[in-house]
C-alpha cells in the first residue's frame, strides 16, 4: 500500500473540522502576523490551515492524500476561506525559498526536508513545529522510532532559526500532565 493509499483510507470517513490544531499553534496563535502567506505542511484534513485562514492569512495546505485535499478544498470554498489545498508529495517537490510568513508542521517528520522548510520562510517568518518524540509515556504516535525525535533534536534540526518557544517534557515528573510524547517549537527566521 502506498503512503497516499494509507492516508486516503484514514481520511475517507473523517470530516474536516473534527480535528484540532496542534497545541503549539493554539498556544502561540497570538504571535501570528495579521496578514501574509502561510503553509500547513502535511496538512491532513487541515485543522492548522483552517485556523491560519480564519486569521486572515492566505493559506496553502499540502498533503499526499487526495481524499483529504478534496475535503479541505470543499470546506474552504463553503466557508469562503483564503485557503488553497494541493496534493503534494513533499519528498518529491521542493519548497519555494523565502516565500512564507508562517509554516506549520504538525506530527510529520522528514528530517531531509528541515533545511528546505527553514529556507522557505521569509526573513522574520515563523515556524510552528510539533511532532512525536522517542521519550513516550503512551503508545500514541508512530511505532517506528525513525519517525520520532531524539531528545532536543528539534532544536538541532532548526538551529539556524531563532527560538521563540520550545517545549519537551520527556518523562519527567507527573506524566499524566503536560505535553507528553511530543516536542514543539516556535522559531523565527532572522530578519538580517
Amino acid at each position: 500500500m502506498s503512503d497516499a493509499d494509507k492516508w486516503n483510507t484514514r481520511y475517507r470517513d473523517a470530516q474536516v473540522g473534527d480535528g484540532r490544531p496542534v497545541q503549539v499553534l493554539s498556544d502561540y496563535a497570538h504571535l501570528l502576523p495579521s496578514h501574509g502567506t502561510a503553509l500547513d505542511l502535511a496538512c491532513g484534513l487541515g485543522a492548522n490551515a483552517l485556523l491560519l485562514a480564519a486569521r486572515g492569512l492566505d493559506t496553502v495546505a499540502w498533503d499526499i492524500s487526495p481524499v483529504a485535499i478534496d475535503k479541505l478544498n470543499a470546506h474552504a470554498r463553503g466557508h469562503d476561506l483564503p485557503l488553497a489545498a494541493e496534493v503534494r508529495d513533499l519528498t518529491l517537490h521542493g519548497l519555494p525559498e523565502h516565500h512564507f510568513n508562517v509554516i506549520v508542521v504538525g506530527r510529520y517528520l522528514e528530517r531531509r526536508l528541515c533545511p528546505a522548510i527553514a529556507a522557505a520562510l521569509k526573513p522574520g517568518g515563523l515556524l510552528y513545529y510539533q511532532t512525536w518524540t522517542r521519550a513516550q509515556v503512551s503508545e500514541h504516535g508512530p511505532g517506528n522510532p525513525a519517525f520520532r525525535l531524539a531528545c532536543n533534536e528539534l532544536l538541532h534540526l532548526f538551529a539556524e532559526l531563532d527560538v521563540i518557544a520550545y517545549r519537551e517534557e520527556d518523562t519527567l515528573g507527573d506524566t499524566a500532565r503536560g505535553l507528553r510524547n511530543e516536542a514543539y517549537l516556535v522559531a523565527q527566521r532572522p530578519v538580517v
